[in-house]
């Protein structure tokens, strides 16, 4: 999936991360126990739903506290959203212990289209305001400590009409610099799709590569998701 977020902070943007796939882990203050799960979510309703099972999975908890980050862009690879949707949720917990340090951790991390779940048993002993904000906070980012990041950043998308015989060597000169290979389609020519950070520099890298012959056409843009 390709999609973004950008953060306007101190008048600069900053391009936004997401996780590579589900993590979790268990953690332990003076007895209690804290599950986490961090796991990516597109929209809220996607959010809400891994909460959901989250709850569903650890029914004994006492608590199931949430926090989530998604963009307004539901997934759609074009679009472009200046905002996103933050939500969290103390589940009983004393108001401001539990979600909003979990959510403060994900925006620490610059984080989008993810959502945090951490289930408590309590273990007899009572943590005080500031333990329960430290031990959901540290739950989550205990949690994030095991994820892979991908970073999000606009490419350009440019096609290229090449022949059937320089299709291969063209190709893993492109990929060798970085470039994100969408498709290749084949019929009277080889037609090559790909996702580049810079036009300019890509047209003239191909310009290289095919003595001049082929100019790439510039096709629109996406969002694409890098690993860190």
């Amino acid at each position: 999936m390709w999609w973004t977020v950008w953060l306007h902070e101190s008048g600069r943007v900053t391009p936004l991360r997401t996780i590579a796939s589900r993590v979790e882990c268990e953690t332990e203050v003076k007895k209690s126990r804290f599950v986490a799960v961090v796991d990516r979510a597109s929209t809220e309703a996607e959010a809400r739903a891994v909460i959901a099972a989250a709850r569903k999975a650890d029914p004994a908890a006492g608590h199931h506290c949430s926090a989530f980050i998604v963009d307004s862009s539901a997934g759609d690879p074009l679009a472009d959203p200046m905002q996103s949707i933050e939500r969290s949720n103390d589940d009983g917990e004393p108001s401001g212990t539990a979600g909003t340090p979990m959510l403060d951790m994900l925006r620490g991390h610059h984080l989008t289209n993810v959502v945090a779940v951490v289930s408590r048993y309590f273990g007899g002993t009572k943590l005080g305001t500031g333990g329960l904000a430290r031990a959901y906070g540290g739950a989550v980012t205990e949690a994030l400590s095991r994820a892979m990041f991908l970073t999000r950043e606009r490419r350009e998308i440019m096609t290229l009409e090449l022949d059937h015989a320089e299709v291969g060597r063209v190709e893993s000169e492109l990929r060798g610099h970085g470039v994100l290979v969408l498709d290749t389609s084949y019929g009277a020519s080889a037609v090559l799709t790909v996702a580049v950070p810079d036009a300019d520099s890509t047209a003239a890298l191909v310009a290289s590569l095919t003595a001049g012959r082929v100019i790439p056409t510039l096709d629109g843009h996406m969002y694409a998701e890098i690993p860190d």
